[in-house]
C-alpha cells in the first residue's frame, strides 16, 4: 500500500525496489505499483524558511506573479513561512506586507528576530562592550570604516557611523541607497551604542576577504562572518556577528516559538549566509544560482531565481510535484535514517 497526503507534507511508505524505469512496489494482493524515476521519502515539512536576495526576488530585484502566489498558496495550505534575509528588518518588512506573512522575520543573517504585527524584537544578539571597541579598532586599521547595526526601528533609523569616518567610495553608495537610515555616533570606538546586534564593512572583495582574516587570527572564535554582495549595492559586504548568531541559529528560535520541530524545517537560500540553515535544517535546498560551495551543501538544487525557482520547491513541498532524483538527497536520506 502506499499512502499520499497532506497539504503541507507528503507521505510515501519506506521500502520499494529500483529499476531502471524507476520504482515499483507490491501490495498484499501481489499489485505491482510503478513509479516515475523520483526519490520516494517521508516527507512532511512545516516551516519553510527562505532567504530573500537571489531566492525570493529575482535579478531585478522583484518578486515574481508565479512566486508570489506559490507563497501565498503555501501559507493557505498551512505552510508556515518566514523570510531569513541578510537585510535590515526594515528593508524586509514591505516583502513580509505584500506577501501577508505572519510570522517572525529573521534580519541582518539572524542577528535579530522581530515580529511584524507591532514591531516587538523576539531575539537580538549582543555585542560585549570591550569586543566591540577591539573590533571597531581592528576594521579602522585596516583602513575602512565599521557600520554598526542596531535594535533601532522605532527610532526611525538602522545604523549607527561615526562622524570622524571617511566613507569609502562603496560606503558613500550604501549610504546614498539609503537615504535617513543612519546615525552619527560621536566616540563610536570609546563609547558603542549599546544595543548593537552586528556590523559590517563595503570594500572590494580581496579588501573585505582581509577583514574577515584578520577578525578570526585577531579574535578567534568569537565572531562568525560572511564576505558577500549584494546585488542592490557595489562592492562586497563582509558581515560581522557574535559567535554562535547565524541564520540557522535564528531559525531554531523561531522554530521553537512555532512549535515546530528542526526536522521539519525545509531552508532555500544561494549564498554563504544561507550556508548553516541550508546544512542543518530538515530539508536543505540551494537555488540555480546559488554558489557551488551552497549547491553541494543542498539535498535538491532548484531552478534559478530567475526561473521562479522558489515557486518550483513550494511544489515539492505541497506535493504538486515529486522531488527530483539527485546524487544529494541520498545524502539526506542517509542522514535521516542515521538520526
Amino acid at each position: 500500500m502506499v499512502m499520499v497526503t497532506p497539504a503541507a507534507g507528503r507521505y510515501l511508505l519506506w521500502g520499494g525496489c529500483r529499476n531502471t524505469n524507476g520504482w515499483s512496489y507490491r501490495d498484499g494482493a501481489g499489485l505491482t505499483i510503478s513509479f516515475p524515476r523520483f526519490v520516494l521519502v517521508m516527507l512532511d515539512y512545516r516551516l519553510l524558511a527562505v532567504d530573500i536576495d537571489g531566492t525570493l526576488v529575482n535579478s531585478q530585484d522583484r518578486i515574481t506573479e508565479m512566486t508570489c502566489r506559490a507563497i501565498r498558496r503555501a501559507v493557505a495550505a498551512g505552510l508556515r513561512v518566514v523570510l531569513a534575509t541578510g537585510r535590515r528588518y526594515s528593508r524586509a518588512l514591505p516583502l513580509v506586507e505584500s506577501l501577508g506573512l505572519d510570522v517572525p522575520v529573521i534580519a541582518s543573517s539572524g542577528a535579530i528576530v522581530k515580529n511584524p504585527l507591532g514591531h516587538q524584537t523576539l531575539y537580538r544578539a549582543e555585542f560585549p562592550g570591550p569586543g566591540l571597541r577591539q573590533l571597531i579598532s581592528l576594521v579602522r586599521r585596516l583602513g575602512f570604516q565599521p557600520i554598526l547595526l542596531g535594535d533601532t526601528f522605532d527610532q526611525g533609523f538602522d545604523y549607527y557611523l561615526d562622524p570622524l569616518d571617511r566613507p569609502n567610495t562603496f560606503v558613500e553608495s550604501y549610504l546614498q541607497a539609503n537615504p535617513d537610515c543612519e546615525r552619527y555616533w560621536p566616540r563610536m570606538e570609546e563609547e558603542p551604542p549599546s544595543d548593537v546586534l552586528a556590523a559590517f564593512s563595503i570594500g572590494d572583495r580581496e579588501q573585505m576577504l582581509l577583514v574577515e582574516q584578520a577578525i578570526h587570527e585577531g579574535f578567534p572564535g568569537q565572531y562568525v562572518t560572511h564576505v558577500l554582495r549584494s546585488p542592490r549595492y557595489e562592492g562586497f559586504f563582509c558581515e560581522i556577528a557574535p559567535a554562535g548568531v547565524d541564520k540557522w541559529s535564528a531559525v531554531r528560535t523561531v522554530s521553537a516559538m512555532l512549535g515546530v520541530p528542526l526536522e521539519a524545517v525545509c531552508a532555500v537560500g544561494d549564498d554563504v549566509n544561507d550556508l548553516p540553515m541550508i546544512r542543518e535544517a530538515g530539508l536543505g535546498v540551494a537555488m540555480g544560482n546559488a554558489l557551488a560551495v551552497v549547491k553541494e551543501a543542498a539535498d535538491y538544487v532548484a531552478p534559478t531565481h530567475d526561473e521562479d525557482g522558489l515557486a518550483e520547491v513550494v511544489a515539492w513541498l505541497l506535493g504538486d510535484r515529486p522531488f527530483p532524483q539527485t546524487a544529494a538527497v541520498n545524502r539526506a536520506n542517509e542522514r535521516r535514517k542515521a538520526e
